[in-house]
Order: C-alpha cells, then structure tokens, then sequence
C-alpha cells in the first residue's frame, strides 16, 4: 500500500544574489517601483539631502549611483527585470558570460551605511589603496565595519562593492578603532611564528651537521 502521508515535493531551492542592473537616466525610481509592483526585490541607493538655494533650503533625494539599481533574484528570476523598457541590462565582468554577484555582506554594509549616515556617501570607482580594517565605534554608523583611508586629507570609512568600487563617507578618526584579529587569529598566527622557529631550528641543525 502507498504511503499518502508524505509526499516529496521538487521546490526551487536557489538562493538570491544581488545583480547590478543598467537603468535609463531619470527613470530610476520609476523602475525600481515597477519592479516592486512584479515582486522582484529591488534597492535604488538614494541618500536625502538639504540643499540651498539662493531664496530657499529643500530636502531632495540624491541618486547615489545613477542608471544603476540593485535586484534581488534567483537565477529563474533573472529574466523578469529585463522584461521592463527602461532596464537595458546586467553587470558583467570582462570575460564572462552571466551577470556580476555582488556578496550578501558587502550589501548589508552599504545598505547600512546609506541608511544611517548623516553625511553624504560618495561613490569612488577609480582604484583606492586599501587601509586598515576598522569599525564604527561611535556615531550613528557605530557596528559598521569598513577600510580607513584618507581622501583629500580627510579620514574616511570605505566600504568595498565588487566592481563597482568603494562607497565612502566622513567619519571622525575618533569614531573608529581598528578591528583586532579575534582570539582565533592570534593563535594562528603563534601557530606560524612556532613552526618558523621550528624550521630554522632544523635548519641549522641540518647545516652544522653538514659541516661536521
């Protein structure tokens, strides 16, 4: 007889990754709410602002990467933003044929950094020498963890996105201490000094040996 109670069903296990998505100019918040309406699940970096003007102040909203949006799909549903007029097509590194990742944990810390800085986050495609690996101890961006580096003369955290380059902002130098290496890295790394001091140990020995 047939065992009814339990029936083994094929479901689409593929996990999300974050695409990059070339966008027509001026039609990026139109498209990001379009997709919205379709169910795919978008970001449209966008940071408020104060600007002056010579008679008025107002609050606008700053496109912090123009023709650009940020989808959230499975490999099935990779077709479905292509579907809309204003969206032309994905990121794709030289030499490969599907769209660019850009990692789960490097999105978490943009979308951090937009949402809760109160200072204007730049974009900077050009190459950037890497600093040293700190985080936010201070200030509404306290737990965010990023690069320090210097722009201009002034101190400021990165946050790295595949291909795209670095996102960064102004940050006291006082709001940021430089990430230790964990209980688990110094032991690695008196693992190694160990095993260094072991192999010249042997190495003399092996050379006076020869000597004799």
């Amino acid at each position: 007889m047939q065992n009814t109670n339990h029936i083994e069903t094929k479901t689409n296990t593929a996990p999300r990754q974050w695409l990059v998505a070339y966008v027509q100019s001026c039609l990026e918040k139109k498209t990001a709410q379009r997709l919205a309406a379709m169910g795919i699940e978008c970001y449209l970096p966008v940071q408020s602002e104060i600007r002056q003007w010579s008679d008025r102040r107002k609050r606008v909203d700053r496109l912090v990467i123009p023709m650009m949006i940020f989808v959230h799909v499975t490999p099935q549903e990779r077709p479905l933003p292509l579907s809309l007029q204003a969206v032309s097509r994905y990121m794709v590194l030289r030499g490969e044929s599907t769209p660019a990742v850009i990692p789960d944990e490097q999105m978490d810390r943009f979308r951090f950094m937009l949402d809760y800085s109160p200072e204007a986050v730049e974009m900077c495609s050009a190459p950037l020498a890497p600093g040293d690996a700190v985080k936010v101890i201070k200030g509404p961006l306290a737990g965010l963890e990023g690069e320090l580096i210097t722009v201009n003369g002034k101190s400021k955290v990165a946050v790295r996105l595949d291909m795209l380059g670095c996102a960064h902002v102004d940050v006291p130098i006082g709001f940021v201490e430089k990430r230790g290496e964990g209980i688990e890295g110094q032991k690695n790394k008196k693992t190694k000094e160990i095993q260094k001091t072991k192999g010249i140990q042997k190495r003399r020995q092996q050379e006076e040996k020869a000597v004799r």
